[in-house]
């Protein structure tokens, strides 16, 4: 098969879904080696295809960019007027499998997509006007066209099915995996003492503002620090003796982050899947989570689950994790070691394989 996969999120700072895009796309490219040609795609700015370049560099893929004006414009005005066929740029193809950015159309092959969350329609107020406008249109058509969506979850997979009609066996649930970093041995964050550690965008969602409140809570003397670039709407005060703002933080450096932190708290109000609290396991460290349902794959048996609006209960939550540091490290090992990337490949090529042959 020839699969084009659309790399146009990877044009900016990766974050959970652009983590999940490379990671899946290197191992479909694994998966397919020797039979089957990847195709990166992405129409992007000038900016965008160096970043993209960077992101890909020693993937086995073949890169095919083009670079435009207003790219983020013609994506979405493409998209909407569902002309010309990708083919025309790219030549014939078996499969497409299109990310968060468009939704481009195509004269023939399977098609495909990933659905991280429903967050824009179950929680409007979540998000910005322009995520609901785009992912809106997305999700619409997903529903009406694809002949397979990828979900991240469960959980995502039952909301694909009640909110947007999809029938489920349309449905191939492919969890993210774990980062080859992900470990619990290797160099550890030094912050000057102990400290409890979240990584987040900061925006309403994440539920930043409890988490602080809830350290302000916990007995003994520990840092809060606060991995997560910007996001929109309130924000939390930050500026307080004893919290650390750490702004964006690389992919490459926060193992090391997590590794060094007591506890990793992810207080989050609802998720598509919730990627951090596996990686926190993975490097060793105990987690509390929120008990929101979306968040229930992600954490197994292995976190501390408290109801994210509580203050008092997360802080009671962090110092139980502390105690059970080394119950919860463990527990937390064994679950992460579920979650890889060779599965999310295999699952896509299965995926496409069996839409193909419904087509035949």
């Amino acid at each position: 098969m020839r699969i084009v996969f659309d790399v146009s999120p990877l044009s900016h700072r990766r974050t959970g879904i652009g983590n999940y895009i490379l990671g899946s796309l290197a191992a479909l490219a694994e998966c397919a080696a020797g039979e089957h040609e990847i195709v990166a795609f992405a129409p992007t700015s000038l900016r965008g295809r160096h970043a993209i370049a960077e992101a890909l560099r020693g993937l086995p893929v073949e890169l095919r960019v083009r670079v435009l004006p207003y790219s983020h414009h013609l994506r979405m005005a493409w998209s909407r007027r569902g002309r010309p066929p990708l083919e025309r740029f790219l030549g014939p193809f078996d499969a497409l499998h299109f990310t968060d950015w468009m939704y481009p159309p195509q004269a023939g092959g399977v098609r495909a997509t990933t659905i991280h969350d429903l967050v824009p329609l179950r929680f409007p107020e979540w998000v910005t006007p322009r995520t609901r406008e785009m992912h809106g249109e997305k999700y619409a058509n997903a529903a009406r066209t694809c002949d397979v969506i990828f979900a991240n979850s469960e959980f995502t997979a039952t909301d694909v099915v009640e909110l947007l009609g999809v029938p489920r066996e349309r449905i191939h649930v492919a969890p993210p995996g774990v980062g080859a970093g992900y470990v619990p041995e290797g160099r550890r964050a030094d912050l000057g003492g102990p400290y409890v550690l979240g990584v987040g965008t900061l925006e309403p969602r994440k539920n930043l503002r409890r988490l602080i409140e809830a350290w302000k809570l916990v007995s003994g003397d520990l840092t809060l620090a606060l991995a997560g670039g910007e996001g929109w709407g309130a924000r939390p005060e930050l500026s307080v003796p004893g919290i650390r703002p750490l702004g964006f933080v690389r992919d490459e450096e926060l193992p090391a982050l997590y590794r060094g932190a007591e506890v990793f708290v992810y207080p989050s109000l609802y998720e598509g899947f919730g990627m951090p609290i596996v990686e926190a396991m993975a490097c060793g460290t105990p987690v509390v989570a929120s008990a929101h349902p979306s968040l229930d794959e992600a954490c197994g048996d292995a976190a501390v689950r408290v109801d994210p609006t509580d203050a008092a209960q997360i802080a009671q939550a962090i110092e139980e994790a502390v105690r059970r540091r080394q119950e919860l490290a463990a527990r937390g090992l064994a679950h992460a070691a579920r979650f890889t990337w060779r599965a999310v490949g295999e699952t896509f090529l299965r995926g496409y394989q069996e839409a193909r042959a419904r087509r035949v």
